[in-house]
């Protein structure tokens, strides 16, 4: 590609172009005041019916005791115990998977790139259901998970460079052939596993989940999303560099191969962090990038940011379907596929109607 994503032409570029700069000036604001309100409205909904004051109260609790509490107990353990935990997860998860996947998009010039399909997620995947099997928890876990994300990524890496290029199309390719192996490897170990015990626990945990997530699950999945999430942004600028082409960028100064490396490792480590604590949870960073390019343009100065948030709210919404949408509640893999296909579906028709990935 030769062009940046920013400056690609295509019909209609200009009146989009003015769309995108009014939007930018209120966006991150609206989206901001958006998830907040996500978040109050998560934290009343569920088998127990509460309302905002109530909840609020039951917060306040915990710093100023309330005189005459007008809740049950048993109400104030679902909504500190049960709810606002699983409500921080989601909204750390949907937030690193987005600007994860935005960030690879604009690394290898790809629409097509995100964890999942560079191998990570199912590198990561391996990691975690070998830690279950060996009966591992926690950071042990977490650090089996990213220790076979990275190998993931070396292998991808190593079979798509020829003589110091990588080619986008083989990398899409190499990473099809290391998902099939780490999903080749995830089989073998579902096969050694105890059928009563650990198959299960495995076969649920795969689905992706975050039904039982517990404020030390949150704080492994920030340990691993919030740094790796602002050493990305940090390298929000060499990213629109590196969308020029590596040429281009290598003229202009940028270490080209310290900023892959930083932020496939950054990407490797939030994978992990997401896998190590609710299973694998596709779709999110392939399609969300695009919903935000779509609004502020391919500057991921801007991009990046508002990925993040929108990917939060929607993992929010789709967390809250998962849980209420019937009496048992539905794994969050199941619902991102369901809802991911027919939008990237459409995405994808968009690119090809209007010019293809360099005209976004």
């Amino acid at each position: 590609m030769s062009k940046s994503l920013a400056e690609a032409p295509f019909p209609g570029h200009e009146k989009r172009g003015t769309w995108r700069r009014l939007a930018t000036v209120s966006v991150l604001p609206v989206l901001l005041i958006l998830l907040v309100l996500a978040i109050l409205y998560s934290v009343t909904i569920g088998r127990y019916n509460l309302s905002v004051h109530e909840v609020a109260l039951i917060l306040i609790d915990n710093i100023q005791p309330v005189a005459q509490p007008s809740w049950e107990p048993v109400e104030a353990v679902v909504v500190e115990q049960v709810r606002l935990p699983r409500i921080i997860a989601a909204v750390i998860i949907g937030f690193g998977l987005s600007i994860s996947g935005a960030s690879l998009q604009g690394l290898f010039r790809n629409p097509l790139v995100d964890p999942g399909i560079i191998g990570v997620t199912s590198g990561a995947g391996f990691g975690g259901t070998l830690a279950i099997l060996l009966g591992m928890q926690g950071y042990t876990k977490l650090s089996t998970a990213f220790l076979f994300g990275l190998c993931s990524i070396f292998l991808v890496k190593f079979l798509s460079t020829v003589r110091g290029r990588t080619s986008m199309l083989t990398l899409v390719l190499a990473g099809v052939v290391i998902s099939a192996f780490f999903s080749a490897a995830i089989s073998i170990a579902k096969l050694l596993a105890d059928p009563f015990q650990k198959l299960p626990a495995i076969t649920y945990w795969l689905m992706g989940s975050i039904a039982s997530t517990s404020y030390s699950d949150v704080l492994l999945i920030a340990v691993a999303v919030v740094p790796a999430s602002i050493a990305i942004y940090l390298l929000r600028f060499q990213i629109n560099l590196m969308s020029l082409g590596e040429e281009k960028a290598r003229a202009l100064g940028t270490r080209v191969v310290l900023v892959q490396w930083i932020i496939l490792l950054a990407s490797a480590l939030i994978s992990a962090g997401v896998v190590a604590t609710s299973g694998i949870i596709g779709w999110v960073g392939l399609v969300i990038p695009h919903v935000a390019r779509a609004i502020v343009g391919a500057d991921h100065k801007r991009l990046l940011p508002v990925s993040g948030i929108i990917g939060a709210i929607y993992l929010l919404m789709v967390d809250n379907l998962s849980r209420t949408l019937t009496t048992s509640e539905i794994p969050l893999g199941i619902i991102t596929a369901l809802v991911g296909v027919p939008v990237f579906a459409i995405i994808l028709r968009r690119l090809h109607t209007v010019g293809g990935w360099s005209s976004d």
